[in-house]
């Protein structure tokens, strides 16, 4: 089990040569801007503020890890997709995120985080796209499922589905006002926990 009672912030990295040494195994979180990351993860790990929620999308510029357990590295991506953002800046990101994925062995799993409320975006549908071209476990969350209906909840899920090319067993809805899909989601970590190292 992921012991999520244990849990520190590691490191700010903004570059490759700053990524923390050792093997411990890592899952990537990402989204589009103001998606609702931060609070997933606080709520994955149960804390309140460990990781910094901003009503100002672009505010994470960096690959955060935070180290739950003595396990594993989870790393909070930079957003995309919000326009307000300098283009320099956000090609820098692209560059650090795309080289982090393509060639870190200790990388599991990406946890694509995407707004239950809205059509796929197409940035979404690209990462997804690229991961699966690249062969980089991917795993689809569609949060916040609290501000629908259950028949919306399922009506949007499925187009959602349909966009992406998936089936409701390959990905999970979440709400990180409720907790509902926390310990759903726990256990699909787990389980890519025990695989080996991305590309061996």
């Amino acid at each position: 089990m992921i012991q999520v009672e244990k849990v520190s912030f590691v490191d700010s990295v903004f570059s490759l040569a700053q990524l923390p040494v050792g093997d411990l195994p890592e899952i990537a979180f990402a989204g589009r801007s103001n998606v609702g990351k931060s609070s997933l993860l606080n709520c994955l790990l149960r804390r309140k503020n460990l990781v910094k929620v901003s009503a100002r999308p672009g505010k994470t510029q960096s690959l955060n890890f935070y180290l739950v357990g003595d396990q594993l590295h989870l790393v909070d991506l930079p957003g995309y997709g919000f326009a307000r953002v300098d283009k320099r800046l956000q090609a820098k990101w692209q560059e650090l995120i795309t080289a982090y994925l393509e060639t870190r062995p200790n990388l599991r799993c990406v946890v694509l985080i995407i707004d239950l409320r809205h059509a796929l975006k197409e940035s979404d549908r690209m990462l997804a796209g690229w991961l699966q071209a690249q062969g980089i476990p991917w795993l689809p969350v569609y949060t916040k499922k609290d501000k629908l209906s259950r028949n919306q909840q399922q009506r949007q899920a499925r187009l959602l589905d349909a966009a992406l090319g998936v089936s409701p067993k390959d990905r999970l809805l979440f709400s990180s006002l409720s907790g509902e899909g926390r310990q759903e989601l726990l256990e699909r970590l787990e389980t890519y926990l025990m695989s080996t190292c991305q590309g061996e």
